[in-house]
């Protein structure tokens, strides 16, 4: 293993009911008035929100609201946040909902402090020195940025889709309450399965250093959202199977399963953001069609861990038959992988190439990601 340093300072309070001690977790910590964040009104119409606030209510915790965050969060939403925080001179933000809103906490958090303009931090313009405190109950399990110190955002006005990150982000406390997540749709479930996948595979596949116990870790993270996914497709009232896939998520980016590694990459995750950028397409669904095609594409560069792959997660034996499972079983669970399923097609397709062209730039991975490579990888997606 490669000399590592590691400190995640998020709590995590997990189980049923453990939304309605918010106000408490929140009070420890020296929460006075707070910015509650929101998506759409089915976290009122569900009682959760309610649920949340009383135990605000009781510990003496003002709030304001900042509703209407829409999956693939946008950078408007966060500065009307901000301003919102600012007015009401909050010292925490608490997000209800999946990874968008959390997300936009995030950043509400950063900016509300920082005398410029928050979409610095996701250009790195400037470094994330401090924050209002983030709280999270997650209803959506996908993202792990409950127990992470990252968050993306669309910039509306540019289709930019970056990320910003920073010690003082990670949430103070995050709620996991399996029964919350009851009622996510088919759609967002098999969404989320990918999604988590992809923060899986990500290092697992391009890392120059990966420690077997790592990929032992992986393994076992992407098998428990396989088996996972399927109960839970048959069964969505399966708590314990919704636990699992819940912990799963936080688990593959809460850093457990990059320490010891050594020079790795978010490739998948740089091309699916030009296309949920450009169309707004869902993040998961995007990835699903990417991640078959990437790895076809970049298979030859680690032949070992991909062998290793189709041997442990699928029982196969050779990359390509590994590659083949996972195109298949997101074919089973209903999620795209073709972009003629997300309708990317011709002009539209062009645009979102370039756009990750220019993601590659960004993220300083263009040499190897050049706008033909790019587009080699997409051709793998028809």
């Amino acid at each position: 293993m490669q000399a590592f340093s590691f400190q995640n300072p998020t709590r995590i309070e997990f189980g049923v009911d453990k939304e309605k001690q918010m106000g408490q977790y929140m009070s420890e910590l020296g929460a006075k008035k707070a910015l509650i964040v929101y998506g759409s009104e089915r976290v009122k119409k569900s009682g959760l929100f309610d649920d949340v606030v009383k135990g605000l209510k009781e510990q003496g915790i003002e709030f304001v609201e900042c509703g209407g965050v829409k999956s693939n969060p946008i950078l408007s939403k966060v500065r009307e946040g901000i301003e919102l925080a600012r007015k009401f001179g909050a010292d925490s933000v608490l997000s209800i909902g999946g990874g968008s809103c959390l997300d936009s906490a995030k950043a509400i958090a950063a900016g509300t402090v920082y005398e410029g303009d928050v979409w610095d931090f996701f250009t790195g313009k400037a470094k994330v020195q401090q924050a209002l405190n983030v709280f999270d109950v997650i209803t959506l399990a996908a993202t792990g940025s409950e127990m992470n110190d990252g968050g993306v955002v669309t910039n509306d006005a540019t289709q930019q889709k970056y990320s910003l990150s920073g010690f003082s982000l990670f949430p103070k406390v995050s709620v996991i309450n399996p029964k919350l997540q009851s009622t996510v749709s088919r759609d967002y479930l098999v969404y989320s399965a990918s999604d988590i996948i992809a923060h899986s595979i990500e290092a697992y596949f391009t890392a120059k250093v990966h420690p077997e116990l790592i990929s032992m870790q992986v393994e076992a993270n992407i098998k428990t959202v396989i088996r996972t996914t399927e109960a839970l497709l048959n069964n969505p009232e399966d708590l314990d199977a919704r636990g699992e896939f819940a912990w799963a998520a936080t688990m593959a980016l809460n850093g457990l399963t990059h320490v010891g590694i050594a020079k790795y990459g978010f490739p998948n995750h740089m091309i699916e953001h030009a296309m949920s950028a450009v169309c707004d397409v869902p993040h998961g669904a995007g990835l699903s069609v990417v991640m078959p095609a990437w790895m076809t594409w970049y298979k030859d560069q680690n032949p070992q861990q991909f062998t290793r792959f189709a041997r442990e997660v699928f029982g196969l034996q050779t990359a390509e038959e590994g590659i083949q499972a996972l195109k298949q079983w997101f074919d089973k669970i209903g999620t795209p992988t073709r972009l003629s399923q997300l309708k990317i097609e011709g002009a539209v397709l062009e645009e979102v190439i370039d756009n990750a062209a220019g993601n590659a730039v960004a993220w300083r991975m263009d040499k190897v990601y050049t706008r033909e490579a790019i587009a080699d990888i997409f051709a793998l997606a028809k």
